[in-house]
């Protein structure tokens, strides 16, 4: 990258996926760009995928995080509605092409050219680095703004976990009161989904394979049923009782008894994105006219609504909050699924130190 705004940050240079300190620069401020000191940012799945190569599309050295809250230290003059101090977010795109059919429309997130936070080519055809480092320069049309009532630490992962959970919510109708939604998965998406499903007024079903965490889902989590997706009599016994079910789990995992959980009509939405195959044959759709959808996150205008939302309900991500030098053993616990139930790093309450790449 061209000499910019120094910047530091944490990185991984292979597919072990182990990050040390890196030196790098960010672009220089444009107009209607925004400067921002970076406050916390979460540990996503995505990120670990990301680091290990898993998705085949690495682009080392990489400084991962796209769950970033900060706080705004300069804009650009043609930027009107973020001033210095402001506490805002970016996830996990942060600039588009604004002219396909998809931004047309307001999907930038499945703009063909987005531009990822960490891992992505820039306009300028550099590499993006993400939010595990001091500073972040964004586009102005791009950063949200965080509701003074969130603490911020778990605030962060609702721009990638909270928006990859209430953007199907509300794009397939599964936010009306009464309705009946399943919760595949208690982690880091999961509990947020469980979150939003009930200030939406639904009736929520947690299914796990882990028993373990049944008191979890309903005594702390607010949860009106659990089922042991490993257990064939409560399968049996639920089966097309959902009017939707969110599928949050990242890794492979068998979907058609999930989706004999659906009423006739029933929406599946996927937004897990586990390194293997799916296994759908086409009857366990057809049968009962079943629907199954992916969903990428959401749009700028989706995860401000849900900012938004989160903001007047109280809802936030229940996070471990750790400092950058333990972030290699956070990795690793993330992989073991030893977290409730997202870890985030505290950046600013970090010493960062640089080094070459």
């Amino acid at each position: 990258m061209a000499e910019g705004l120094p910047a530091l940050g944490w990185a991984a240079r292979d597919a072990s996926g182990h990050l040390s300190p890196y030196s790098f620069s960010r672009s220089h401020q444009k107009d209607d760009d925004v400067t921002i000191k970076v406050l916390f940012c979460g540990i996503c799945h995505g990120d670990l995928h990301v680091i290990k190569n898993e998705w085949g599309n690495a682009l080392y050295p990489i400084v991962p995080g796209h769950e970033i809250v900060g706080v705004v230290t300069d804009v650009g003059s043609g930027v009107k509605n973020f001033k210095a101090g402001d506490t805002v977010g970016v996830g996990y795109f942060r600039d588009s092409c604004r002219t396909c059919d998809s931004c047309s429309n307001g999907y930038e997130n499945y703009c063909p050219i987005l531009v990822l936070t960490s891992n992505g080519v820039d306009r300028d055809g550099a590499t993006t680095q993400g939010g595990f480092s001091d500073v972040l320069v964004a586009n102005q049309d791009y950063v949200l703004h965080v509701p003074e009532s969130l603490p911020p630490a778990g605030a962060a992962p609702l721009l990638c976990a909270g928006l990859a959970v209430y953007s199907p919510m509300v794009m397939y109708g599964l936010n009306a009161p009464g309705k009946h939604l399943g919760v595949v998965g208690l982690g880091g998406l999961g509990h947020v989904a469980v979150k939003f499903g009930k200030a939406f007024g639904m009736t929520v079903t947690v299914i796990s394979s882990s028993p373990r965490k049944r008191e979890e889902a309903l005594e702390r989590l607010g949860a009106d049923a659990f089922l042991v997706s490993q257990d064939p009599e409560q399968m049996k016994a639920a089966a097309g009782t959902m009017d939707g079910i969110i599928d949050t789990v990242s890794a492979g995992h068998p979907i058609v008894p999930l989706l004999e959980l659906l009423k006739p009509m029933g929406q599946m939405v996927v937004v897990g994105a586990p390194s293997t195959p799916l296994e759908l044959p086409a009857f366990a759709i057809i049968s009962g006219g079943k629907r199954l959808a992916g969903n990428g996150a959401g749009s700028v205008a989706d995860c401000q609504a849900m900012l938004d939302f989160a903001g007047k309900h109280d809802i936030t991500a229940d996070v471990e909050v750790v400092k950058m030098d333990y972030v290699n053993t956070a990795v690793e616990r993330l992989e073991r699924n030893d977290v409730r139930y997202r870890f985030v790093i505290d950046v600013a309450g970090s010493q960062l130190q640089g080094a070459a790449a």
